[in-house]
């Protein structure tokens, strides 16, 4: 078998077989086939597309690339959910604990943050002593125990993507769809769960800008979990603005214990039950959306969903008394609060001009080997809608030092606009299952 041949025929936008696609993800590990070559075939698939039975290949390859867990020997049906990433996501934090307490095995793979999208690893870690690296054997043992586990994702795991996603960056093809959907599901498949719930962002926040694109992406990650013998459901949710009010780490960790409390903001706790409901109708522990979004509340109502985050963080050698005493998590040095300049309407928060913010104040981080700053980062106290007068708070800045602070301040004024009537947009643009899109 040739590369040269197959990169001809995907440049000339003819399909490639399951074979083609095996022997270059193989070249890709055993480093076979040049960088040069790769990624030509990379800007050929950017430029033409795959088609779904393409994409569903190159992703089983990649997943199979190198360890899958194995979950079979655990009674029931394994969820696992993953986010596109947006600025305040931190939604498995409180939904996975919020599920489990349902009775749902939960099992996530997650990964840190890059960019103006923070990582739940990040997050998590900014809990003394948690810790993300797990054997197999513990990974599965909390799962099959308590029903819940997280842990990061080792060099042993889709060690394909990793190639291919350097050489994408490099070359001007991570937008590709394709290239995408196969990037995030390879992960997820080798993570070893029967069902899985995809949220894909949507809009200023987010990487998929367009409900168009954000519901093709979830159409092709749908499809490949069903070609490869998974149930996924795929949601598009509103991301035209930070999700909550916290955006960075232990501000993140804080806002979704008060969740778990019932007290968290409105527009990430309705999140919260939407992905939590697909959730527990794609595991079969309940029989519709409504029945499973009363569950939940009853699990935090009840005050089981704080107990699972709880053991959660016990299990994996955190703090536990953080769930009662948020004060123990990291804090910055510097606090300042930006005021409004003017009266108004909120009509627009650019959500990734607050995540570039939160990247200065050194929240985030820009390349792999920046040092994140666990306490800094950013409360939005007044949101798309809300109405202002001049000099009110509209958020509180966290910072390692003035200057910092100073600066993210700019920023973020500059991120907010004002005028007289704004539109709010709901939560849930649509969903898919089974390739039918509603909304």
């Amino acid at each position: 078998m040739n590369i040269v041949e197959i990169i001809g025929k995907k440049r000339d936008r003819k399909e490639l077989t399951e074979e083609e696609i095996r022997f270059f993800v193989r070249g890709v590990c055993g480093e076979a086939i040049p960088d040069y070559q790769i990624s030509a075939l990379l800007m050929a698939i950017c430029i033409n597309g795959m088609s779904d039975g393409e994409i569903s290949v190159l992703t089983d390859a990649m997943a199979k690339s190198g360890d899958t867990v194995d979950l079979s020997y655990i009674d029931g049906i394994k969820v696992d959910k993953h986010s596109s990433g947006g600025v305040g996501d931190k939604t498995t934090l409180a939904v996975a604990p919020m599920v489990a307490a349902c009775g749902l095995p939960v099992a996530k793979m997650s990964g840190r943050g890059l960019g103006f999208s923070g990582g739940t690893i990040d997050k998590l870690e900014s809990i003394k002593g948690f810790r993300t690296t797990l054997s197999e054997a513990e990974f599965t043992e909390f799962i099959r125990r308590d029903k819940i586990a997280l842990m990061g994702q080792t060099k042993n795991v889709a060690p394909a993507d990793k190639k291919l996603y350097a050489l994408r960056d490099v070359t001007g093809t991570v937008p590709s769809l394709p290239l995408i959907a196969a990037s995030i599901m390879s992960k997820k498949l080798a993570c070893g769960s029967d069902a899985i719930v995809l949220d894909v962002k949507c809009g200023s926040g987010a990487f998929m800008k367009s409900l168009d694109d954000a519901v093709e992406l979830a159409q092709k990650m749908t499809a490949i979990g069903e070609n490869n013998g998974r149930r996924v459901f795929a949601v598009v949710t509103n991301m035209d603005q930070p999700l909550g009010n916290a955006v960075g780490n232990a501000l993140e960790v804080k806002e979704a214990i008060d969740t778990l409390k019932g007290k968290g903001p409105s527009d990430f706790t309705e999140l919260c039950y939407i992905i939590g409901s697909f959730m527990l109708v794609a595991g079969e522990r309940a029989e519709s959306l409504e029945k499973a979004r009363e569950m939940l509340k009853d699990a935090v109502s009840s005050g089981k969903a704080l107990q699972k985050f709880k053991k959660f963080i016990e299990n994996q050698g955190g703090d536990p008394e953080i769930t009662e005493h948020t004060e123990l998590l990291p804090a910055a040095k510097v606090k300042k609060v930006l005021t409004s300049p003017r009266d108004g309407v909120i009509t627009s928060i650019d959500g990734e001009r607050i995540g570039a913010a939160a990247v200065g104040v050194k929240a985030g981080r820009l390349v792999k080997t920046d040092k994140i700053d666990f306490g800094s980062g950013f409360v939005l106290l007044a949101k798309i809608g809300d109405r202002v007068v001049k000099g009110q708070p509209i958020a509180e800045i966290y910072a390692p030092d003035e200057v910092l602070a100073a600066e993210a301040g700019e920023q973020l004024l500059k991120a907010y606009s004002f005028g007289e009537n704004a539109e709010i947009k709901p939560m849930l643009l649509a969903y898919t299952n089974n390739h039918l899109i509603c909304g």
